[in-house]
């Protein structure tokens, strides 16, 4: 592949997967209507981890994650890591934070539903784990977003691993 269509990939992927993160944020603050009724959003009471943590986990994990569930210290934790990551990746800053970040949230979903569904090891999750992880080596924010004016400010020529 050319230099070129490489880069292309890599925004496209970053593009793509700060979206979804984004969205996901968005669906549960709001309850659009998506994975989220209006009347169970974030913002109308509802907690963004209890629905899927008390009903959908499964496997090794499972009392860990249903204990948790519906914690306000939790909820923060995830909404956070869904807008921060998000918002990091469609702008292409903080590429490396965003990356281990992202690929940590991937590797807690998929231990909250052992074994896959589909596949006795590899489910999405996986895949985007390996997406997100490919994040923190290549230069996908400084081709297309603000990581080139990112990576020569102040903030981040003192402390590197927020490039």
């Amino acid at each position: 592949m050319t230099k070129n269509k490489e880069q292309f990939l890599w925004i496209l992927l970053r593009l793509c997967m700060g979206w979804m993160m984004l969205w996901a944020f968005l669906d549960k603050l709001f309850g659009l209507g998506f994975s989220t009724a209006a009347e169970k959003s974030w913002l109308q009471g509802g907690s963004p981890t209890f629905g899927f943590l008390k009903a959908a986990t499964a496997g090794p994990f499972a009392a860990f994650y249903q204990s948790i569930a519906g914690n306000p210290l939790v909820d923060w934790l995830f909404m956070l890591g869904l807008l921060l990551i998000g918002t990091a990746l469609i702008l292409g800053i903080g590429m490396k934070i965003a990356g281990y970040s992202g690929a940590l949230l991937m590797v807690l979903m998929w231990t909250a539903h052992l074994p896959p569904a589909q596949n006795p090891l590899l489910d999405e999750h996986i895949i985007y784990i390996l997406i997100f992880l490919g994040f923190t080596t290549v230069k996908a924010g400084q081709w297309f977003g603000l990581g080139k004016w990112w990576v020569k400010t102040g903030l981040v020529k003192k402390s590197p691993f927020l490039e």
